[in-house]
């Protein structure tokens, strides 16, 4: 029978109730799994929602916003906006409008597209303030301080 490893001179941590990343993991699975939950009543997955409302916001400044810049405030890379963008074109939430050169496409709401993110963005608000209700006001405010730092 193998010995059991001894955790004192591998980790820093006492357990992984004092470790943040091991924290961060547990808590940000339950957000995420209260997140899909709401958008189940929309047909969407979690990343077609963050693309939705990521091109949502950015159409609110530019008329024409790129797929790479969508991609970029989602926090995803290329290959994998491009695979979300297809699948919301295909719900015909978007389509892609092609720019001049022919290599930047311009993603942009269709009326049904505009319909969903109007019903699942508050959607998502609201199980973010049920999901984080256990916090303070000031509590909310420092978690989005240190989020926005690292």
């Amino acid at each position: 029978m193998s010995k059991s490893i001894d955790f004192k001179k591998i980790s820093v941590h006492a357990g992984p109730e004092t470790s943040p990343g091991f924290l961060l993991w547990h808590v940000s699975t339950s957000w995420r799994s209260s997140i899909e939950r709401a958008l189940k009543n929309f047909d969407l997955t979690h990343p077609q929602f963050v693309v939705l409302a990521s091109l949502g916001w950015l159409a609110r400044e530019e008329s024409l916003v790129s797929q790479a810049k969508v991609g970029k405030m989602a926090g995803l890379d290329p290959n994998t906006t491009s695979q979300i963008i297809r699948g919301l074109e295909k719900k015909e939430l978007l389509y892609r409008k092609p720019s001049s050169d022919g290599r930047v496409k311009n993603p942009l709401l269709t009326k049904r597209g505009k319909e969903v993110l109007s019903r699942a963005l508050p959607a998502v608000e609201s199980e973010d303030q049920h999901f984080f209700n256990s916090l303070s006001k000031s509590e909310v405010n420092c978690l989005i301080e240190i989020f926005q730092k690292i």
